[in-house]
């Protein structure tokens, strides 16, 4: 009998691997589902009996590991929403969620989006439902993702999942477009104040200072400071930016450390504007979320866990994990988070109102609603001050150097002319 070697993992989350003996892959993925366990992996161990028999392939068939759409390793998490959107098309047309994949595996042309339905149909017509299926991708789709498209099929409205969650998926990413676009426009101030500014140093002082000097003269203190940044800046210039390359690098090391992460998600905490942007982002991030996982039948246990997952800082995520661990005590959840004093007061009553009159999702959708609002305004504000500090910094420096320039010039011919 054929042995397989497998990954999964168990309902804890922990990653099992182990091998077992079956007549196919079908009996495998059967047999892991009996025990609980979501297949990550199951590929027949090649024994050097079995490998004659690999080799009688028919041509031109692919391995398997480009069967499951490796191609390199194309699939991220890039194809989830195209897929979820296109999956959600034919299913809304009446098409069963596993003739929808089929399909879409047969018609998509976007080659790692078809890969990836390729893949899933394989799986499917193996008689793994879908949502197993995709939770063999976790590249691809994360394990909320999969919780609740397996809530879906459980209950029947997968099509009214894949709706709430395409939503979802879509309301963050707009913010994740928001916020990119709100740093652009500094960005690019940054980037022309710098050119401005090195087109002075290293090409028009240098040829002012040889003319300058020719003349004769005194130079201003305005303009000796100005040639003496010049020249700091050309001979240790290269230090100066080769130490600061050296220090960014290192702090992105220790901030990848759980010790460093935490420290500096508590520095930004403090900041101002930075803190409470960053409170309003873990609001709308854990409203959200939470509210689309409830709305789709998942346990509040495993919907509280998945939404500490995607709350970023690290301060908040260890005060929700805490909070969580009162609310499956038998706490209120609002009562909970009032303990760890890092959302605001607004929100709490908001939450424990739509608690006591069971209407908890309506209420962390309105939650939702007026902090994507408020996070909006953030942006705003921060693009406004961002951009006046840097156009105020470029007019400073460019007033400078123009005020340094001149009054040499006045100076020199001044007393040139009394020579």
């Amino acid at each position: 009998m054929p042995r397989f070697t497998y990954t999964a993992r168990d309902r804890a989350g922990k990653s099992v691997s182990d091998t077992l003996e079956a007549p196919s892959r079908r009996d495998v993925l059967r047999l892991l589902a009996a025990r609980g366990l979501q297949v990550v992996s199951a590929n027949e161990a090649i024994s050097p009996v079995a490998k004659p028999r690999a080799a009688k392939s028919a041509p031109g068939a692919r391995p398997l590991s480009a069967r499951h759409g490796g191609a390199g390793g194309a699939l991220t998490r890039k194809q989830r929403l195209p897929f979820l959107e296109s999956l959600h098309d034919l299913t809304t047309s009446g098409m069963s969620a596993g003739e929808a994949v089929r399909l879409l595996s047969l018609r998509i042309k976007e080659p790692a989006l078809r890969a990836l339905c390729g893949a899933l149909w394989e799986r499917v017509s193996e008689g793994a439902p879908l949502s197993r299926a995709m939770g063999n991708f976790p590249a691809v789709f994360d394990s909320a993702t999969v919780n609740l498209i397996q809530a879906g099929e459980a209950t029947g409205s997968i099509n009214d999942t894949l709706t709430r969650l395409i939503a979802h998926l879509h309301e963050q990413r707009e913010l994740r477009q928001q916020l990119l676009a709100a740093l652009a426009y500094p960005v690019f101030m940054v980037f022309v104040a710098s050119g401005v500014i090195l087109f002075f140093l290293f090409f028009l002082l240098p040829r002012l200072q040889t003319l300058l000097t020719s003349l004769g003269g005194e130079l201003p203190l305005s303009t000796r400071i100005l040639v003496g940044l010049s020249h700091f800046v050309l001979h240790y210039g290269i230090f100066v930016v080769g130490a600061a390359a050296f220090g960014a690098v290192a702090f992105w090391r220790w901030r990848q450390t759980d010790v460093g992460r935490e420290a500096s998600d508590a520095w930004l905490l403090r900041l101002p504007l930075v803190g409470p942007f960053i409170v309003a982002q873990t609001v709308l991030s854990f409203s959200q979320t939470l509210s689309v996982l409830l709305a789709n039948g998942i346990t509040a246990a495993e919907a509280l866990r998945m939404t500490e997952r995607q709350i970023a800082n690290r301060v908040h995520r260890r005060a929700f994990d805490e909070a969580t661990g009162h609310v499956l005590e038998g706490e209120a959840l609002s009562l909970a988070l009032s303990r760890t004093q890092c959302f605001p007061d607004l929100v709490l009553d908001r939450l424990a109102v739509g608690e006591n009159t069971g209407n908890v999702v309506p209420s962390l959708r309105d939650i939702a609603r007026s902090y994507q609002r408020i996070v909006s305004g953030q942006l705003n504000l921060f693009t406004k001050v961002i951009a006046s500090g840097v156009l105020l910094l470029v007019f400073i420096l460019v007033g400078f150097i123009a005020f340094a320039i001149v009054s040499a010039v006045f100076k020199v011919s001044g007393s040139f002319k009394l020579g």
